[in-house]
């Protein structure tokens, strides 16, 4: 790949000149910014199945009832389908269960839940099936139809698991089970919630913490966990571990309790009187710019709010600004305070997150102007890094409760887009990966990524944006429908270096990726139509990995086919070198010749361009002369054989 580029300029702020000839530049701003932020957004999410998420997540893992029972299902018939209510664990349960099963040669990684290609047809498409593998399938929220036509893959892929020694388990919509077929129904097994309570506790003693029984049977906690969603049930974990952390530990279980159980209280009733205690737009307005900006300057918050009053047409006060309260008495009157930090917050703890619940569900009507609003600000130089990135998590967090995810893809292509400033893309970043994990709106963000890696004209602030979304984002849960989207990308961006380098890293310790890579570069080097799927071929093939593969072989022969005829010696020689080094080793000599010489057939013009950059490099000066000679010579016999031109005294 290294050929096609004289200089390569990574993170540069300026011009660069990197030396003689022409000059090229490409910047992309932020991207160690934009790494951190994702890093740090979505370190624990319990719905990645990388290795260490799940033994994590198995550490603190409450086995629902049946769960025996849907064990037994799994070794017996390599597939178990589960289902339960919603906020039961069911995907918890789906990877405890493959988690535990013993360590195979395969991986362990998701269907994709999108149909990426034209050629991609069948979500059991046969190319995702390894040896070994560990497979999950997640229906839980797909319609009739996309329910009816899976069902009808799954029981001839069941026999493709047995043969492989392979398992899958599939997550099915409870509300579906009337379409249920028949066959299927004794693979299916409907799990019973874990008690909340003891999920809880789980959770509290990994991290040090152990209440006593008197204490975990609190009044509000128990009203709390009645009704709670176990993911609900984790973040409670998480915050009233932050309490300890923040508050100290002298402080006690019951103290960090009420401080966690608060931020997740139903508090509409006290927002309501508090609006309704103060009918002036101006202060409304405060209240919301506080609750979205929260612990920001008082300059922030005020321009926040005056932001909001102008989009949404709201009067202004005529009056002089000194017949006007100051802003210390403002946030004194909607019950905030500035603190020695410079930020101004809310006395009651949790009392923002009530306030932001409160104006998205009741003001529908202003949904879309919040949007503008919020992501018009976000945009301005005011803010921090880490400012910046509570407010996206705020307001992703509202459009998805609230069914907006339009919203999220809106403030993306805003920030990323042409428009956008470059300090941007970490939030574009970090709101795009909020829906990429949402349980709901996950999949149609799958589909966006994938509509915007196939536009030839993306601005490439927003595709590199994608490229670090899909490559430390995606690709923890879904690594194939990564790969896809980084390639599409890596076809139509003006420099794939950055872009090659996240796929060839997505599937460098991964044998079922590279097959797939390599069989997608290869069909695209045959069609002739994109350039850089030569240069990622050619920088992808290595002649000493699963060659002995029918199927590896076949990618390595039609892509070089194509390379070979298609396109000059100059762009694949140096590859060619180093696949004809590999050739001393005596293992690969004879696969590897025999893949080049199979890519050109009976063309006599491509096999005398292979035998001539052959001959070259056998006469090049180095102490293994004798080797070179010897490959070459081993080289033009295999291509005498496929002319039909053997004589009867050789010997192959």
């Amino acid at each position: 790949m290294t050929s096609a580029y004289r200089t390569f300029v990574d993170n540069a702020y300026g011009s660069f000149h990197g030396g003689d000839g022409t000059q090229v530049n490409n910047h992309y701003y932020y991207r160690e910014a934009t790494s951190a932020r994702l890093r740090e957004e979505f370190r624990s999410r319990p719905r990645t199945i990388a290795e260490g998420d799940r033994a994590w997540l198995y550490r603190r893992f409450i086995e629902p009832t049946r769960f025996q029972q849907a064990r037994r299902v799994l070794r017996d018939h390599h597939m178990a389908l589960l289902s339960a209510t919603p906020g039961s664990g069911l995907r918890a349960a789906a990877l405890m269960l493959l988690h535990e099963l013993p360590s195979t040669e395969g991986g362990f990684h998701e269907l994709p839940d999108t149909v990426d290609d034209e050629d991609s047809s069948s979500q059991l498409d046969r190319a995702v099936l390894g040896k070994g593998d560990r497979l999950v399938l997640d229906l839980s929220g797909a319609e009739e139809s996309r329910y009816l036509d899976v069902q009808g893959q799954l029981s001839d892929f069941r026999h493709r698991l047995a043969q492989a020694r392979s398992h899958l388990v599939v997550l099915v919509p409870q509300r579906l089970g009337y379409i249920l077929r028949s066959e299927l129904r004794p693979l299916t097994t409907d799990l019973v919630r874990p008690s909340p309570r003891l999920v809880l506790a789980r959770h509290l003693r990994c991290e040090g913490i152990q209440p006593t029984a008197a204490e975990m049977e609190s009044a509000d906690l128990v009203t709390h966990l009645a009704t709670a969603p176990l993911r609900d049930v984790s973040d409670l974990a998480a915050r009233i571990v932050r309490a300890r952390d923040d508050g100290g530990s002298e402080r006690g279980f019951p103290h960090w309790l009420r401080e966690a159980l608060v931020e997740v209280t139903d508090r509409s009733e006290q927002v309501a009187k508090q609006l309704s205690d103060c009918p002036a737009g101006s202060r409304r307005a405060l209240l919301l710019a506080l609750a979205v900006f929260h612990e920001t300057t008082p300059t922030v918050v005020h321009g926040a709010a005056t932001a909001l009053m102008k989009i949404l047409k709201q009067p202004s006060d005529d009056r002089p600004r000194l017949d006007h309260s100051d802003l210390h008495a403002e946030f004194k009157a909607i019950g905030a305070t500035t603190r020695a930090s410079g930020g101004v917050r809310f006395d009651d703890v949790g009392y923002d997150r009530a306030v932001r619940d409160h104006f998205w569900t009741y003001f529908p009507d202003i949904r879309r102007q919040l949007r503008d609003w919020v992501g018009d600000h976000v945009a301005g130089p005011e803010l921090t890094q880490k400012e910046r990135g509570q407010v996206v998590s705020r307001i992703s967090g509202q459009c998805l409760r609230t069914g907006r995810p339009e919203d999220l893809v809106q403030l993306t292509e805003r920030w990323a887009g042409p428009t956008g400033h470059g300090r941007l893309s970490p939030d574009a970043a970090q709101i795009l990966g909020h829906g990429l994990a949402d349980d709901r709106y996950g999949r149609t963000f799958r589909q966006q990524v994938y509509d915007w890696s196939t536009t030839g004209d993306l601005d490439p602030k927003l595709q590199q944006v994608l490229v670090q979304v899909c490559s430390e984002h995606m690709a923890r849960t879904y690594p194939d429908q990564a790969m896809v989207r980084l390639h599409h990308l890596a076809r139509r961006m003006r420099s794939p270096r950055p872009t090659a380098l996240a796929l060839f890293r997505l599937v460098e310790a991964d044998d079922r990726l590279y097959r797939r890579l390599l069989e997608r570069l290869s069909a695209g080097v045959a069609k002739g139509r994109w350039r850089a799927d030569v240069t990622l071929f050619l920088a992808l093939s290595d002649p000493t990995r699963l060659i002995p593969s029918p199927n590896v072989r076949a990618a390595l022969t039609t892509g070089w086919g194509g390379a070979i005829r298609q396109h000059p010696v100059d762009l694949w020689r140096s590859d060619m070198h180093r696949w004809l080094m590999v050739c001393r080793d005596t293992r690969f000599r004879g696969p590897v010749l025999d893949v080049l010489t199979s890519a050109c057939a009976r063309e006599s013009a491509a096999l005398g361009s292979v035998y001539g950059v052959a001959r070259r490099w056998a006469r090049s000066h180095g102490d293994d002369s004798l080797i070179r000679s010897e490959t070459a010579a081993c080289l033009l016999r295999k291509i005498n054989a496929a002319q039909g031109f053997v004589p009867f005294h050789s010997t192959a």
